[in-house]
């Protein structure tokens, strides 16, 4: 078995993804997943659903294996497609992002009225000695450029203009014991809903008048 055949084989025996797709019903709902790599997630969700990558490679890969898998870099503001959909899915991409809140502004136009975003992100536990533990250094990698704890990834996603309903890992099924064990977790998920008619903070909006000059 090769590497990628791995990939495919953890992903299909996760129970944390288990959780995702019965908690939010993916495997019945269109899913643009960015930042999808073979398509080892992309192949779970629903009807209709595409996967983004900027890996030629990982497109060729996921073509073989039947997955509507496209290249693009969603940072550079040119991704047209030709629907949009219930869930955009984005795991392990958010740290990597040259402009974070630009992504949280940006995907938007491809959800549906009622869509979500589901953000997956690996975290500094709030016990920081837990880091000199492998399980718990994901957060560190060498080639992520931002860094978040469960608190300052739900604002940040609050002010690109989304409402969140939970932030968990769904390393449980049961909220209530993923939320008890959330101090050791080191992935977090965001589901969050777009803010209708969202509106920087005037402070804010006064800031921004020098950049439209």
């Amino acid at each position: 078995m090769n590497d990628i055949d791995k990939r495919f084989k953890n992903i299909d025996n996760s129970k944390t993804f288990k959780h995702l797709l019965s908690s939010l019903d993916l495997k019945n709902r269109s899913v643009l997943d960015i930042g999808c790599s073979n398509g080892e997630f992309l192949r779970h969700f629903g009807k209709g659903s595409v996967g983004l990558t900027i890996s030629h490679d990982e497109v060729k890969e996921a073509k073989e294996r039947g997955l509507d898998v496209r290249y693009a870099n969603i940072e550079d503001g040119n991704i047209k497609l030709e629907k949009t959909f219930d869930v955009i899915f984005a795991n392990n991409i958010f740290e990597h992002l040259y402009s974070p809140h630009g992504f949280l502004v940006e995907v938007k136009k491809f959800l549906k009225p009622k869509g979500a975003l589901v953000l997956g992100v690996p975290c500094f536990p709030k016990i920081s000695l837990l880091l000199n533990f492998t399980k718990f250094r994901g957060s560190l990698a060498v080639s992520h450029i931002n860094f978040f704890t469960k608190g300052t990834l739900k604002e940040t996603v609050l002010r690109g203009g989304w409402n969140v309903s939970e932030v968990r890992s769904f390393h449980m099924a049961n909220k209530f014991l993923d939320n008890l064990l959330s101090i050791i977790a080191p992935h977090f998920y965001v589901v969050a809903t777009p803010v209708a008619d969202f509106k920087y903070h005037e402070k804010r909006e006064k800031e921004l008048e020098g950049y439209k000059k």
